[in-house]
């Protein structure tokens, strides 16, 4: 299956029009599109299936459960199939059932081990109020964001391991057009994982190198990732391609096609319409 991955675009600042790619048969949205929301409109009418999962500036100034139902209806409007802790099952043009994992994934702050947990929430804390989210009417604190970044580890972990035989269509929204009906599930079907917070520290941005604020950025789901046959990720304003290997497989893939800011630099050499293969 050919995918334009696209995130980071930060619509609600950037002056950027994405547009479809050719041959594409379906478009990825990894979070961080538009803090506002209103640029996601920009996607309504977009030729092939579209997946998001959101970023955490999806939550900018918002409840992180309360606005979970707001954000799917507005993806809807747009088309979008919005997935947090949820599956997609889809075939590409070959036949192949191909499953998407998608969850926003928060930070955990264990990249660090337990040891360096401590120094990690104390660095989140600064991001956390740039963010102005709250849970229950009190500020985000990274105590609140650990508990629901590792539901979201656990619901991954348990998706994983499930095998083709035990996919099925996705029911993310009645409201959408239905999904391109899977085949017969067995030999041949791979699974894509799409998270917004990044899987591993090997997609820590180099011009920051290793340092208490990464584990804001990147977990420490290495283990997890020899499980998908390909990793998409956002957040990182880098970009990065990646494979990890799998004894008797093939190697495991990791993606970040984030745009970031253009004023930092960020989108020199960003090719929005790119195709990654899987």
């Amino acid at each position: 299956m050919k995918l334009q991955i696209l995130s980071d675009l930060h619509l609600e600042t950037e002056v950027f029009d994405p547009e479809p790619a050719a041959g594409a048969e379906l478009l990825v949205l990894a979070g961080d599109i538009d803090s506002t929301w209103a640029g996601l409109q920009r996607f309504a009418g977009w030729p092939v299936p579209m997946l998001m999962v959101a970023g955490n500036h999806e939550f900018d100034g918002r409840d992180l459960h309360q606005a979970w139902e707001p954000l799917r209806e507005a993806c809807a409007r747009a088309g979008i199939r919005l997935l947090q802790r949820e599956e997609a099952v889809m075939s590409d043009a070959s036949g192949r059932s191909v499953r998407f994992l998608g969850a926003t994934r928060w930070s955990d702050f264990d990249l660090f081990g337990e040891r360096g947990r401590p120094k990690a929430e104390r660095a989140a804390a600064y991001y956390l109020k740039k963010m102005g989210a709250t849970l229950h009417g009190k500020p985000l604190d990274p105590q609140a964001l650990r508990a629901e970044g590792q539901a979201c580890r656990a619901w991954l972990e348990r998706a994983l391991t499930q095998p083709p035989s035990t996919w099925l269509p996705s029911q993310v929204s009645t409201a959408l057009p239905p999904l391109p009906p899977p085949p017969v599930r067995g030999a041949g079907a791979v699974t894509v994982v799409i998270t917004h917070f990044a899987p591993s520290l090997r997609s820590a941005d180099p011009r920051y190198g290793r340092q208490p604020g990464t584990a804001s950025f990147c977990n420490a789901d290495d283990d997890l990732i020899p499980r998908a046959d390909l990793w998409i990720h956002g957040h990182l304003h880098c970009r990065h391609d990646y494979a990890l290997d799998r004894p008797g497989r093939a190697p495991a893939r990791v993606v970040c096609q984030a745009r970031g800011l253009v004023k930092k630099g960020e989108a020199a050499g960003f090719d929005p319409c790119r195709l990654f293969e899987v």
